[in-house]
């Protein structure tokens, strides 16, 4: 039986302590990141607070319904919402991980939920990296301006607003980024751990959160700079100032011991 897989990043975050309480579905994991529903007959539904849902066995029009269910109690909705899709096949002689497909002998619920999670954090991924692209690219577009023209062509208020989406982004990831280690489910079963394992090189999740960090490290490193240079320039200027201010003192004297 084919079974499909689809993730949904629609938001900053969800409040699922909230959504919980408000939700009827059948629970079968919870923490408090996290909450993981039975709705149907081989249907679930995934719930994450960095903002992702995913759904097993969901058409459209159930899908729909289930997001306008969920977004008021998610913050920052986005217009446009990420998506990642993944197939399950079962009834497979053993078990085998492609590239947008895994075979399993049967639709246990572990591997199903083990699934789900792997196809979420990945769709939260292209979020992350989507972000820090454009940051880059803005990163870039001051580098070059300073290589063009030998100065930055930005204003202190433009430069702290610059920051603090940065700070921001780099906290917000910080923040999610331990929901996409293994489960702990996977540490005691060995099955679990390798499937994990081969879901995990399929998403190239960890080489993604590896490039996040380090595109946010080089964007720390040219906001840095970028302060110390208007800090010198601010420098520079009070320095002028002082010095017009003397000239105008000595000026002012030398006017009033001639006249």
């Amino acid at each position: 039986m084919l079974q499909k897989v689809v993730s949904y990043q629609v938001a900053d975050s969800i409040d699922v302590k909230r959504f919980s309480s408000g939700f009827s579905g059948e629970l079968v994991y919870h923490d408090q990141s996290e909450l993981f529903y039975k709705t149907g007959m081989e249907q679930y539904v995934y719930v994450f607070k960095y903002g992702a849902v995913c759904f097993l066995n969901y058409g459209i029009k159930e899908i729909e319904s289930f997001l306008q269910l969920i977004y008021p109690y998610c913050k920052n909705l986005f217009e446009n919402s990420l998506t990642d899709e993944f197939l399950v096949q079962t009834e497979a002689k053993e078990v085998k991980v492609g590239f947008n497909q895994i075979e399993i002998p049967s639709a246990n619920i572990e591997v199903l939920r083990l699934v789900m999670m792997n196809v979420s954090q990945s769709v939260a991924l292209d979020y992350y990296e989507e972000q820090t692209s454009k940051l880059l690219e803005e990163t870039n577009t001051h580098t070059q301006t300073l290589v063009n023209k030998g100065r930055l062509g930005l204003s202190g208020k433009y430069l702290k607003v610059f920051i603090g989406k940065t700070l921001l982004l780099r906290n917000r990831i910080a923040e999610n980024i331990y929901v996409f280690d293994s489960p702990p489910e996977t540490w005691e079963n060995e099955t679990l751990n390798r499937i994990d394992g081969e879901l995990k090189r399929t998403f190239d999740l960890q080489v993604r959160v590896r490039t996040i960090h380090e595109g946010l490290n080089i964007i720390k490193d040219n906001l840095e700079l970028f302060r110390t240079l208007m800090q010198h320039r601010y420098s520079s200027m009070l320095e002028w100032i002082v010095i017009i201010l003397i000239l105008f003192e000595v000026v002012n004297l030398v006017i009033e011991k001639l006249f």
